[in-house]
């Protein structure tokens, strides 16, 4: 149940890791930490912890209430509990996908990327807002479905677990099977870039074959280096501005806009505008490409060229 969250008896394992890290960073990349954005990081968590606790009553009350209408009543034998996991991961991409992907979820999930340093503290940036956004709605199927509401409580902190190692820079990559398969360090860099070519790819949790199974895979390329962040860079460490900046933003957007375009704000992707004044992630990739193309153009034209002159 929401009372008892395996991610409460991991922390101490996060802070002597992130402490570890600290140490290689200075070593080996000291640009990973800035000391103001990791203070922010972790003021993020235990807001993130305090928002949880004030709503868990209400969130136990909606999942038990679903319950009853249940579909099935699948147990809580061995098999289901993988079951429930693997499910429960894929539920978490499409949370994850939606929340690139609509700007509503994206208030409450752009805290998470607002750091342009990418460290163990970074994943600690977690939301305040989640409930108001509603985010619990793509965990309710599985109760539909028959798994018990404490088994997916207790899944989802494991998968929230799971992910807490894959915010570094200190490993590179894993070996190749379990990259295939396995949401890694490389794979999660990726998500936390905003290099056009990266922007809105690799939304899993745990299984990275998810985003290869439905379109958004990106793997990590040597020769483009990663930029971390949003496209519109927070450029402050005010924790109540990396909380709810996303949110305030869409009040102003929403109260300017005129009425026919006003849901637009709320429901469309983030970067979307009536007007085209600002950019969304496809149309900042779909830019890059043709650049892209155009480059590739030119040297295919060039190498023509020198060809002809040596004959």
């Amino acid at each position: 149940m929401p009372e008892f969250n395996p991610v409460d008896y991991a922390v101490p394992g996060f802070i002597l890791l992130i402490l570890i890290e600290m140490i290689w960073a200075k070593r080996r990349r000291p640009e990973a930490y800035e000391a103001r954005d990791t203070l922010v990081s972790l003021a993020l968590g235990v807001g993130s912890t305090v928002a949880r606790i004030l709503v868990a009553g209400v969130t136990l009350v909606i999942f038990m209430r679903t319950w009853d209408y249940r579909l099935f009543d699948l147990g809580l034998t061995w098999w289901v509990w993988i079951l429930c996991f693997v499910l429960d991961d894929l539920a978490y991409y499409w949370f994850h996908r939606t929340a690139h992907r609509i700007r509503w979820f994206w208030a409450s999930h752009v805290n998470h990327h607002s750091s342009q340093h990418y460290n163990l503290s970074t994943a600690l940036r977690q939301t305040w807002t989640g409930f108001i956004a509603i985010s619990f709605i793509f965990r309710l199927p599985l109760v539909l479905l028959g798994f018990h509401p404490a088994m997916i409580f207790f899944v989802g902190a494991i998968n929230l677990i799971y992910q807490f190692w894959i915010h570094t820079e200190a490993i590179g990559r894993m070996p190749r099977w379990f990259e295939a398969v396995m949401n890694t360090p490389s794979h999660h860099r990726v998500h936390h870039a905003t290099n056009p070519v990266y922007l809105d790819r690799n939304y899993a949790g745990v299984f990275i074959t998810w985003d290869k199974m439905f379109g958004t895979f990106q793997p990590e390329l040597d020769s483009e280096e990663i930029r971390y962040g949003i496209v519109k860079q927070l450029g402050s460490f005010n924790l109540l501005w990396a909380a709810f900046h996303e949110w305030i933003g869409i009040a102003q957007d929403m109260g300017r806009a005129p009425w026919k375009h006003k849901l637009s704000y709320l429901l469309r992707e983030p970067g979307w505008t009536h007007d085209g004044s600002r950019d969304t992630s496809d149309m900042i990739r779909a830019r890059w490409l043709e650049q892209q193309s155009r480059k590739e153009g030119a040297t295919s034209e060039n190498s023509i060229a020198m060809a002809g002159e040596s004959t």
